[in-house]
C-alpha cells in the first residue's frame, strides 16, 4: 500500500441519447463529438483514453452518420485506447424486466467480440436506483465490480452529495452484495461524474480547481487513488486536457496525476483497500434518505410507455422466444437470431433512464411509442409464423370423434406452468381464394350460406367444452406463400371463446371447432356461478358493493378481503421526476360514490361486471403554480394547490373472474380531461405486517412498510415489476399488473396496496424549465391489474406464478384440417419433409409444483446454437430443479447470463440455491 495520492482522471461523456432535446438533436452532438474524439486521439499521444459511457450503442449511433470513420473507431477500441462496453444501452433497471437487464448485457458483449477486447466495468452512472441482484448477474459475466451514481448516500441538486450524520458506507468504495451471496466491489461517485470535468491549464485557475476537488474527493476515499471523472452530461472533450494534467503535475509533486482508464483505477483501488469496508446489501434505493432524490416517481410518469414497455417485452421474451424455440426444436424453421436481435434492439432503444422513464420532452416520447411499435410488430410476425408452421406440422388426421370436416386448433402455453384460462380465437370455417376465380362478392354470397349445423369445441378425447360462439360474417384475408405470389381469398369466420384446461407449460394442446358431433360426454372443469351481485368459482367469491369496490373471498382460507379497489386523486404540483402532493390537501376517493353496476358476461367459464363510476375532481393545479414553474422554484417549496374549477372522471372498471381460477381480473378505463394529479386503486389488505413484498429484478425484494428515520417526503411510492403483496404469515394478498411500476403500501392500519393507475404532469422538471403538455397524459387510458389472494408463502402456493402469467397472453392458432398436406420443412431447418407432431405436447417439464422457482427465459444461444432454459429462487433455502425434456440432447450444461457453457452436468437436475439465478443450456444432437 502507498500513502502518495494518484489522482485518476478519466475522460468521458455520459450520453443521454434523447433527454431535454429529442434524439436527432442529441445525435448531431454526438457526431461532432466523436470525430473531435477520433483528431483527439491522433494527434495527441498522450490523450490515451476515452471511457465510451459503458453503452455500445453509442458506436451504432455514430456510424448511422459517419460510415466511413468505421475503421478508425473500430482500431482505438481494438487498442483499449476508447473503452467499449459493456452494456447495450445505459438502462433504468427497475423498469426493465430481469430478461431485458440480462438482454442488455449479453448484447453489449455480442456487440464488442468481434474486437476482441470489452470494458468488464458494472456501469450505473446515472441508473435511478440500483437492482440487488447486480451483483449477481456482474459476477455471472465476468465483472467484479459496479460503479454507480445513486442509491447509498444523500444527494442534492445537481447530484452532489449531501451533508448528513452517517452515511450508509463512510467511504465512496464499500462492497455490494446480493440476495444469493454474490459480491462485487461497488464504487459510489461521491462528487459525481463530473468531478473532474474542464481542468484548467491555467496554473492559477488550476490550483484553486485541485485544491477544491482534490479535498472533496478524498472526503470519501478509502484509498489514495481519487477518482476524478473528466466530462458530464453530453460534455464535449476537453483537447487540452495533456496540458492541463501537466501543469497539476507541477502545482502538485506530492500527488501523481494520471491520464486513466477504469481497469487501471480498479486496480490500483483493490491492491489498497482498507479492511473496514462497509457491506450493503440488496437492492440500492437510497431509502436511507431525506426520500425526495430517489426518483421512484418516474416509475409512474406517462404510464403508457411503461404498458407498452411490459407488453413489448413479455411478447419477445415469453412468446415469440419460446415459440420460436418451439418450431426450431421441431425442426420446422431456423431460430431467426437476426431478427430477435432487431426487435430486441429497437425494443432497448427505449430503455435508458430518461427515456423509459418518461422523464425527457414529448419529442422524445412520440418517437418511444414508434419504436415500441417497431419492435412488437417484428414479435408478433415472429411469433406468428412460428406458431404457424407448428400448427401445420401437427397430426389432426384420425380423431374420429371430430367427425368429417372439423375445424382444428391449437392452444399454445408459452409461460413455464401448466395454465387453465379462458382463450379466444377466430376460426376459419370456410375459404375461398379469388386470384383468377369469380369475383369476391360472388364469394362472399356463396360463404354467407355455409355456416351451418350444431357448433361445438371438442378435445382430442372427444370431450365437449363450453363455448361462447359469435359468427363474424365474411371477411377479405390473404396468405404470402414463400414459393408465390400473394394469395387474397374470402372467408367464412366464427369467434370461439372457451376453457382451455392444464395446457402443459411449454407446450400446447389441440381442439377443434365440429358440427353436428355425436353425443359425447363434457369436459369435467369448474364453473363460475353468477347471483345477485356475487360471482364465485371453486376458488374465489367475489361480491361488488354499491361504491363500486369489491369483496373477495379466499375459499381455501376463508380470508375476506373488504372494500378493494377504491380509486384516490390527488393533486401534483412535481415533475415527471417527482411526485408533490399540495401541502394540506385531502385526498379524494370513490368510496362514497354510486356505482352503476351491470353484468356484461355470465357464461359456465366466465363471468364480467361493469361498474361506472362519475366523479368530478379538479380540473388543474391553480394558477400559482404556473409561476412557481418559470421562476423554477424547488418542488419541495412549492406552495401552489388544486383548481376551484372541476371536471368529470368518469371511470368504467370490469371485473373479471374466470372458472378455475385464483385471481379476480380488473380493468379501469377512462377518459382523462384533469391535470396535475393523481390516480390510484386502492387496496386495503387488512393483514398485519411491517413489511411487504414486491416482484422486482429476479427477486421478490421484502420491503419495510415504515421508511426509515431520515425520510421526510409523505410519499413512500416504490418499484414493481409484476406485483405487490402483503402477507401475514398465514394469509397474503397479491395485486398484480400489466405495466404499472409505482405503488406504495400505507400506513393506514390497514396495510393497503395503492397501486398508481396516472400521473399527470407538465415539465420535465430537473436542470431547466421545459415543458411537458402531453405528460399531462389526457384523452383515453386504461389500467389492468388482478387481485390473487392466497395461504402460506407466495411462490409455493402458486400465488406469484398466477402473477406471471397474467402478463403472458396466450397463442392459439388455427391448424390445416385432416385432408391438408402438411407444408415441407425448408433446408434451412436441417429437418426432413413431411415432419409431424402430435395434436398435445411439451417441450420442457420441470418440478414447478410448490416450487420455489420461477421460470423465466426458453429461447436459443446464438453463437453455439444450444437450447437455453432459466430459471431463478424466490426463497432463501436452496431448491431442487429437475427438468425433463422431450428433445434429444447430446449434453446439457450449466451456463450463466452470457449463455456460455459452464460446467457439464450428468443430468438436467441441480440444486438452485436461495435467490440464484440458473441457466441450463442443452447441447442439441
Amino acid at each position: 500500500m502507498t500513502n502518495k495520492k494518484t489522482a485518476h482522471i478519466i475522460s468521458h461523456t455520459h450520453w443521454d441519447r434523447e433527454w431535454y432535446m429529442p434524439y436527432e438533436h442529441h445525435h448531431m452532438l454526438l457526431i461532432e463529438l466523436m470525430d473531435k474524439l477520433l483528431d483527439t486521439l491522433d494527434q495527441d499521444p498522450d490523450y490515451r483514453y476515452f471511457h465510451l459511457d459503458g453503452q455500445t450503442i453509442i458506436r451504432e449511433d455514430y456510424l448511422q452518420v459517419r460510415p466511413e470513420q468505421r475503421e478508425r473507431l473500430d482500431k482505438y477500441i481494438r487498442e483499449g485506447r476508447i473503452h467499449f462496453g459493456p452494456w447495450y444501452v445505459l438502462q433504468d433497471e427497475f423498469l426493465t424486466s430481469g430478461e431485458a437487464n440480462l438482454r442488455n448485457l449479453l448484447t453489449g458483449h455480442v456487440d464488442a467480440k468481434p474486437f476482441g477486447i470489452i470494458s468488464k466495468t458494472g456501469y450505473f452512472p446515472d441508473s435511478f436506483g440500483n437492482m440487488g441482484q447486480a451483483p449477481q448477474i456482474l459476477q455471472q459475466a465476468g465483472i467484479s465490480n459496479a460503479i454507480f451514481g445513486r442509491g447509498v448516500k444523500p444527494t442534492g441538486f445537481n447530484n452532489t452529495v449531501g451533508e448528513a450524520d452517517s452515511y450508509e458506507s463512510p467511504y465512496s468504495e464499500m462492497i455490494w452484495r446480493s440476495p444469493d451471496g454474490s459480491e462485487v466491489l461497488g464504487v459510489l461517485f461521491a462528487n459525481w461524474y463530473c468531478n473532474g470535468m474542464e481542468v484548467p491549464a491555467d496554473p492559477a485557475a488550476a490550483k484553486a480547481y485541485w485544491d477544491k476537488n482534490l479535498a472533496d474527493a478524498e472526503k470519501f476515499a478509502s484509498t489514495p487513488h481519487l477518482l476524478f471523472m473528466n466530462g458530464c452530461d453530453h460534455q464535449p472533450i476537453q483537447t487540452d486536457l495533456s496540458q492541463a494534467i501537466q501543469t497539476a503535475a507541477e502545482l502538485y509533486p506530492d500527488v501523481e496525476f494520471v491520464h486513466s482508464n477504469f481497469d487501471q483505477y480498479l486496480e490500483a483501488l483493490k491492491d489498497n483497500l482498507p479492511g473496514d469496508l462497509v457491506t450493503v446489501e440488496g437492492e440500492l434505493r437510497s431509502q436511507h434518505t431525506d426520500g425526495w432524490g430517489t426518483l421512484v416517481n418516474t416509475a409512474s410518469s406517462r404510464v403508457y410507455l411503461k404498458q407498452l414497455n411490459q407488453a413489448g417485452q413479455t411478447l419477445l421474451e415469453k412468446v415469440a422466444e419460446p415459440l420460436a424455440a418451439f418450431a426450431g426444436l421441431a425442426g420446422v424453421q431456423a431460430y431467426p437470431h437476426h431478427l430477435l436481435t432487431y426487435a430486441w434492439k429497437t425494443l432497448m432503444q427505449n430503455h435508458p433512464h430518461d427515456s423509459i422513464c418518461g422523464c425527457s420532452v414529448d419529442e422524445v416520447h412520440r418517437e418511444m411509442v414508434t419504436r415500441f411499435a417497431k419492435s412488437s410488430q417484428m414479435a408478433e410476425a415472429i411469433a406468428a409464423q412460428s406458431a404457424g408452421l407448428l400448427a401445420e406440422a401437427i397430426d389432426v388426421a384420425g380423431v374420429t370423434a371430430w367427425g368429417e370436416a372439423p375445424v382444428p386448433f391449437t392452444v399454445f402455453n408459452t409461460s413455464g406452468w401448466t395454465r387453465t384460462g379462458t382463450v379466444t380465437v377466430e376460426l376459419i370455417t370456410a375459404k375461398k381464394y379469388f386470384p383468377e376465380g369469380p369475383n369476391p362478392q360472388a364469394l362472399a354470397k356463396e360463404l354467407a350460406r355455409e355456416l351451418q349445423g350444431n357448433l361445438q369445441v371438442m378435445d382430442e378425447a372427444g370431450k365437449v367444452y363450453p363455448a361462447e360462439l359469435e359468427d363474424l360474417g365474411v371477411h377479405f384475408g390473404y396468405e404470402l406463400p414463400k414459393d408465390r405470389f400473394r394469395q387474397p381469398y374470402m372467408a367464412r369466420k366464427v369467434r370461439v371463446t372457451f376453457p382451455a384446461a392444464d395446457v402443459a407449460a411449454l407446450g400446447y394442446r389441440t381442439y377443434a371447432l365440429v358440427a353436428d358431433a355425436p353425443a359425447s360426454s363434457s369436459a369435467e372443469l369448474d364453473t363460475v356461478k353468477v347471483q345477485g351481485n356475487t360471482m364465485e368459482n371453486a376458488k374465489l367469491s367475489v361480491t361488488v358493493a354499491a361504491n363500486g369496490t369489491v369483496t373477495v373471498t379466499d375459499k381455501a382460507s376463508g380470508a375476506v378481503y373488504a372494500g378493494l379497489n377504491a380509486y384516490e386523486n390527488t393533486g401534483d404540483i412535481g415533475n415527471e421526476y417527482v411526485y408533490r402532493q399540495p401541502d394540506g390537501e385531502a385526498a379524494l376517493t370513490t368510496e362514497g360514490l354510486q356505482a352503476e353496476i351491470t353484468w356484461v358476461e355470465d357464461s359456465p367459464f366466465r363471468a364480467v361486471v361493469e361498474s361506472v363510476l362519475r366523479w368530478e375532481i379538479p380540473a388543474s393545479a391553480d394558477e400559482a403554480f404556473l409561476t412557481e414553474k418559470r421562476e423554477m422554484v424547488p418542488f419541495t417549496e412549492r406552495r401552489a394547490s388544486r383548481s376551484s374549477r372541476m371536471v368529470p372522471l368518469v371511470l368504467t372498471t370490469r371485473y373479471t373472474l374466470e372458472a378455475g381460477s385464483g385471481m379476480l381480473q380488473v380493468r379501469t378505463s377512462f377518459d382523462n380531461q384533469a391535470k396535475d394529479h393523481r390516480l390510484r386503486a386502492l387496496f386495503p389488505t387488512g393483514l398485519a405486517a411491517d413489511h411487504h413484498y414486491a416482484d422486482s429484478v429476479f427477486e421478490v425484494a421484502k420491503r419495510s412498510n415504515k421508511p426509515a428515520a431520515e425520510w421526510v417526503n409523505p410519499s413512500n411510492a416504490q418499484h414493481q415489476q409484476v406485483f405487490a403483496s402483503v402477507a401475514d404469515g398465514v394469509n397474503g394478498l397479491a395485486v398484480a399488473n400489466k405495466g404499472l411500476n409505482e405503488y406504495e403500501v400505507l400506513l393506514d392500519g390497514h396495510n393497503t396496496i395503492a397501486v398508481t393507475l396516472l400521473r399527470s404532469s407538465s415539465e420535465l422538471g430537473d436542470w431547466g424549465v421545459f415543458e411537458t403538455p402531453e405528460a399531462q397524459c389526457l384523452g383515453a387510458q386504461s389500467a389492468e391489474y388482478a387481485i390473487i389472494p392466497y395461504t402460506g408463502d407466495g411462490a409455493e402456493s402458486g400465488a406469484y406464478a398466477q402473477a406471471y402469467q397474467y402478463q403472458i397472453p396466450w397463442t392459439v392458432v388455427q391448424t390445416k384440417g385432416p385432408a391438408a398436406k402438411v407444408a415441407p420443412v425448408t433446408k434451412d431447418a436441417q429437418a426432413g419433409e413431411g415432419v409431424k407432431l402430435p395434436l398435445s405436447g411439451q417441450w420442457l417439464s420441470w418440478n414447478a409444483e410448490a416450487s420455489p422457482l420461477a421460470f423465466s427465459a426458453f429461447k436459443f444461444a446464438e453463437e453455439t446454437g444450444d437450447l437455453v432454459a432459466r430459471w431463478y429462487n424466490l426463497g432463501a433455502e436452496p431448491a431442487e430443479l429437475k427438468v425433463d425434456t422431450s428433445f434429444a440432447a447430446e449434453a446439457v450444461y450449466t451456463s450463466d447470463v452470457l449463455e456460455r457453457r459452464v460446467s457439464r452436468m450428468d443430468s438436467a437436475e441441480q440444486q438452485v440455491d436461495g435467490y440464484k439465478i440458473v441457466t441450463q443450456v442443452y447441447q442439441l444432437k
